[in-house]
């Protein structure tokens, strides 16, 4: 019995190995490994970050040379390579598989959380989440227990959510200008929730879905698990936005059935698209027939109180027909706060209720109203100020550090949002990202954020650590760029006197 569970074609597998070539910095003294080893750490390093699944059969050795331009030789050493190390498995008739040694955690294939107990020696840059905003959590929850006894004497399942927070989400978007009836709104556990089901209602699998790219991880991670084609369109240089000239060609040309975007400080670049993108998205979207999904988790954390944000995508689309927009208490509050919302048109929002029956029934009922008592007592506008301020001093305390530390890499400073997103002075994301988490500082690699192995020249840096923290991960990330220079990323420890 064979004990692989999918398989990777040699072609897709050549691109994933290509896109991990970067040409080495200016200065540096490593020398290059030989084809076999340089391969199997390729290998070894996709398996690692879960863009290679774990029990995923590997193309035959002739098949990987052809498509890699190499000797079979080449690829046969690098298998062997690859089984001594633990990472590959082989059996006469059945072909070789991808593993992991023992010992050694799965992978994860999108962002996961640092474990608690790792904390206190690592440097966590990979979770762009900030601690709760008190003391507005604990009132949040004081108040939600005060409200909680009406509710506990009902079956306490709200497929639709709580309809006190229902009304309230819909005041909120009216007090904007978006004239929202509770009937346009759907509560969900957390904006991935929201998404989930979105793209369970309108997209079927082998479906097209057009996405920024690059793009937020979790959330490409979550439609190649439900089996759609993911449709990459490049964001325009710098904060700048959207590229409306690829966007309609996209949507002229691919027909995709959902289009996944982040209008405001996207993640990971930052961006802000202005209001001209935003009206002539909604226009091409509505033209092609392609329903616009429109992440608004980030919409909240603008730094400069005298910015003037744009209107929300909505507001461009009065009759409904073209735009779902998701929100969510993670990002502007507390990641542990999974109370999210979908703003449709009422006959998608029944939809969605209708076909919760068979996916998680409903969101919890003591959250909904803590996250209703903040909107109604003027709590949320206080902690989300709290969580502003907090986010900015962040990125200026982690921008100077950056700065100072590595010289070479180059970004954009957003005005908002959570994230920077960093070219990594021609270095790989990936093994930054390898070598970093043993010298005690976990970052993401561009590669995650993007489609077929893009962006691996970049890495992406929350704005979840500052002051003192903000040096230390500075300082760390420039051992790692040392290392991985010096050709130290193929395996092996790190020296402990490198991890403070």
């Amino acid at each position: 019995m064979a004990q692989w569970t999918s398989a990777m074609g040699s072609a897709q597998l050549a691109r994933l190995l290509t896109s991990q070539q970067q040409p080495r910095p200016a200065g540096s003294s490593g020398r290059r490994p030989p084809a076999y080893r340089a391969l199997a750490d390729g290998v070894r390093l996709l398996v690692l970050e879960g863009r290679v699944p774990v029990a995923a059969r590997l193309p035959a050795e002739r098949e990987l040379a052809q498509a890699l331009s190499v000797s079979r030789t080449t690829v046969a050493a690098a298998y062997e390579a690859l089984r001594g190390e633990g990472f590959l498995e082989s059996r006469r008739g059945a072909g070789s598989w991808t593993a992991v040694p023992a010992g050694n955690p799965l992978p994860a294939r999108g962002l996961e959380p640092l474990p608690p107990e790792a904390l206190g020696s690592m440097i966590d840059l990979g979770t762009a989440a900030l601690p709760a905003p008190e003391p507005w959590l604990t009132r949040a929850v004081q108040g939600a227990l005060e409200e909680l006894a009406p509710y506990a004497h009902t079956h306490g399942d709200y497929p639709a959510g709580l309809p006190a927070l229902r009304a309230m989400i819909a005041e909120r978007y009216t007090a904007h200008g978006i004239a929202t009836m509770p009937e346009q709104i759907m509560v969900t556990t957390g904006a991935m929730g929201a998404i989930d089901a979105i793209c369970h209602l309108f997209a079927g699998r082998g479906e097209r879905v057009a996405v920024e790219s690059p793009s937020y991880a979790n959330i490409l991670q979550l439609m190649r698990e439900a089996g759609l084609r993911l449709v990459p369109v490049a964001m325009a240089d710098g904060l700048t936005g959207w590229d409306l000239d690829r966007w309609r060609q996209v949507l002229r040309d691919a027909s995709p059935r959902l289009a996944y975007v982040v209008a405001d400080f996207h993640n990971p670049t930052g961006a802000l698209a202005d209001e001209d993108q935003r009206r002539s998205l909604v226009d091409a979207a509505r033209s092609a027939g392609t329903v616009l999904v429109v992440d608004e988790t980030m919409t909240e954390l603008h730094f400069d109180p005298d910015h003037v944000m744009p209107r929300r995508v909505c507001a461009f689309d009065p009759g409904g027909s073209t735009v779902i927009t998701v929100g969510s208490a993670s990002k502007a509050f507390w990641a542990g706060m999974r109370i999210g919302w979908v703003r449709a048109a009422p006959d998608v929002i029944r939809s969605l209720v209708a076909a919760r029956a068979y996916a998680d029934l409903g969101t919890p009922v003591l959250e909904q109203l803590a996250v209703n008592w903040l909107l109604s007592t003027g709590g949320w506008e206080a902690a989300v100020q709290l969580r502003r301020d907090q986010a900015r001093e962040n990125r200026d305390a982690l921008v100077t550090a950056v700065r100072r530390e590595l010289p070479s890499w180059e970004f954009d400073v957003p005005d908002g949002g959570l994230t920077l997103w960093v070219k990594a002075g021609g270095l790989s994301g990936s093994r930054l990202a390898e070598v970093g988490e043993r010298v005690g500082v976990r970052v993401p690699s561009g590669p995650r954020f993007g489609v077929d192995g893009a962006f691996e020249g970049y890495v992406r840096l929350p704005f979840t650590v500052g002051g003192a923290v903000a040096d230390e991960a500075a300082t760390r990330l420039a051992t790692a760029v040392r290392l991985v220079s010096e050709g130290q990323s193929a395996g092996g420890d790190v020296p402990r006197t490198l991890i403070a």
